[in-house]
């Protein structure tokens, strides 16, 4: 999955593959910030939450020992809980917000919120190291489909430690499901049962309190890594699909035949999308000088959301992290896609 501010994609793409990892390899930077309708530099309605999880009250007791299926076709029984070294930010988060959080003894790069944030990081870049992984003592390791390298997760896998693998998440309807598989590989489904609950309440909630609008607005999301010259235009696959629908949007890329998910800026492809409005990471904002550094870009400034200045930001660790704070990330996206209502 695109977890946590990290791009990935599959399989041979050439040049665009290429693109993605020289950004992958920028550290992550300080935050940017969005803008409003109208023209008016975006004071977002609210301040935003901090950087942090809610966990269930009280720390579950794991039933273990837990068998589970592992989605790249093993099966994984874990033993131990004690030391859990979650891969990416999305399994962190969920991992935390079960309650689990004090049993988890590293993080990578991709794990940003306040309660991991003293945890030894054990990726470089985003690629994954198992000699750190495996100098931790882990007694079970948690990845999905886009963790990577290979070699290094099959290296994990063969020195005996228990690893789970996820599929990756890409739309709301994901979360429930990769909440009930960790949470029965740690032994702990009554925990991952109240957090499923929990986490679909909360984004029926965020959904109801939608403005009605007369039309869906196009919403063009945009990866964005200025150092490195990496500017994508996210499609259907991108991961952000599901999101900017649920707001009542329409996903930009999608509506102008994108396929895949994404594709090198050019100001031809934008502008055929003529998004209404854009979405991008605040990192990835900062990265190319804010709302007056995107404008910059090919086709940006020609585009109904360029010249109303109509940018939509969010945390890199949050947006398609696809896990218990999507329901604060569709809060998060509305308000800035409707700041008239936000009021």
């Amino acid at each position: 999955m695109l977890s946590s501010g990290t791009i990935r994609t599959r399989g041979a793409r050439g040049p665009l593959l290429l693109l993605v990892a020289l950004g992958l390899l920028l550290a992550l930077t300080a935050c940017g910030s969005g803008t409003g309708a109208g023209g008016a530099a975006a004071k977002a309605a609210a301040p935003r939450a901090p950087d942090a999880v809610e966990p269930l009250p009280g720390e579950p007791a794991p039933r273990l020992p837990a068998t589970t299926a592992s989605a790249d076709g093993h099966q994984v029984t874990v033993t131990s809980t004690d030391r859990i070294i979650p891969l990416n930010g999305s399994l962190a988060e969920i991992v935390f917000s079960l309650g689990l959080g004090p049993k988890v003894v590293a993080r990578d790069v991709s794990t940003t919120f306040q309660q991991a944030a003293a945890l030894p990081v054990i990726t470089q870049a985003h690629d994954v190291s198992a000699e750190g992984v495996l100098s931790l003592h882990p007694t079970v390791v948690l990845a999905d489909r886009s963790t990577g390298p290979a070699e290094a997760i099959a290296q994990i896998r063969a020195a005996g430690v228990p690893l789970i693998v996820l599929d990756d998440a890409k739309q709301l309807a994901d979360i429930g499901p990769r909440i009930d598989t960790l949470a029965a590989g740690l032994g702990v489904p009554d925990a991952g049962r109240q957090l499923k609950e929990r986490t679909g309440q909360r984004i029926t909630e965020a959904r109801a309190a939608l403005p009605t609008a007369d039309r869906h607005p196009k919403v063009a999301f945009l990866y964005l890594r200025g150092s490195a010259s990496v500017f994508l235009l996210g499609g259907p696959a991108s991961g952000a699909t599901s999101l900017i629908e649920a707001v009542g949007g329409e996903d930009a890329g999608k509506t102008a035949g994108l396929t895949g998910d994404f594709t090198p800026l050019t100001s031809e492809a934008l502008v055929k999308a003529a998004p209404d409005a854009i979405l991008v990471m605040s990192k990835g904002l900062d990265s190319v000088g804010g709302v007056d550094g995107l404008l910059k870009l090919p086709g940006v400034a020609q585009t109904p959301a360029g010249l109303d200045r109509r940018v939509v930001s969010i945390e890199d660790g949050q947006l398609l992290s696809y896990g218990p704070r999507t329901p604060q990330v569709l809060r998060e996206i509305a308000d800035q896609l409707y700041p008239a209502a936000a009021k």
